[in-house]
């Protein structure tokens, strides 16, 4: 299987919201209720929303292809554009999310990979991210590449207020 990485355009925006829209809920609607998934379905991966957040200049999209097949996908946040930390000196991955039919594939791992070389060339000493303290299958994919807990933060989901565990790898 040829796995191709490649940067989001414009045009691409309506794969990249079917991606968001189905990769979250595969991930998540067995864990909350239909009311509070489809709150947050319509909040964050709107069509308005997610243009607003391709034309940020410190945000970067990337969608993972499987043999020619869209299979999952990569956001990154640097600068203001980050949900919590803001550190010059960091990068956030905000999300990454591969669907339930490539898991296992090592597209993850491929995506991760894009995100450090990013990092990398922004010069950032760590990178950081949020995830669902009940996603132990994500915490432990984490944990086995080199992040660390250094804290926890509430994520609404809906009207669900959910507690991320706030990881990060030191690059330094």
């Amino acid at each position: 299987m040829e796995v191709i990485i490649k940067n989001v355009s414009i045009d691409q925006l309506g794969v990249l919201q079917a991606l968001c829209v189905e990769t979250f809920t595969e991930t998540y609607a067995s864990q909350n209720t239909k009311s509070d998934l489809d709150k947050y379905l319509e909040t964050s991966f709107n069509q308005v929303k997610l243009e607003s957040e391709l034309h940020n200049q410190y945000s970067e999209f990337y969608i993972a292809y499987a043999d020619g097949v869209p299979a999952g996908y990569l956001k990154i946040n640097m600068g203001d554009a980050q949900t919590e930390i803001r550190d010059e000196n960091g990068l956030e991955i905000e999300r990454i999310y591969v669907l339930n039919s490539h898991q296992g594939k090592k597209i993850g791992q491929a995506l991760f990979k894009k995100s450090r070389e990013r990092a990398l060339f922004h010069k950032a000493d760590f990178i950081w991210l949020g995830v669902w303290e009940k996603n132990h299958k994500a915490i432990g994919f984490y944990e086995k590449i080199g992040f660390h807990t250094f804290d926890k933060h509430i994520l609404v989901l809906g009207d669900d207020p959910q507690t991320d565990l706030m990881m990060k790898l030191d690059l330094a």
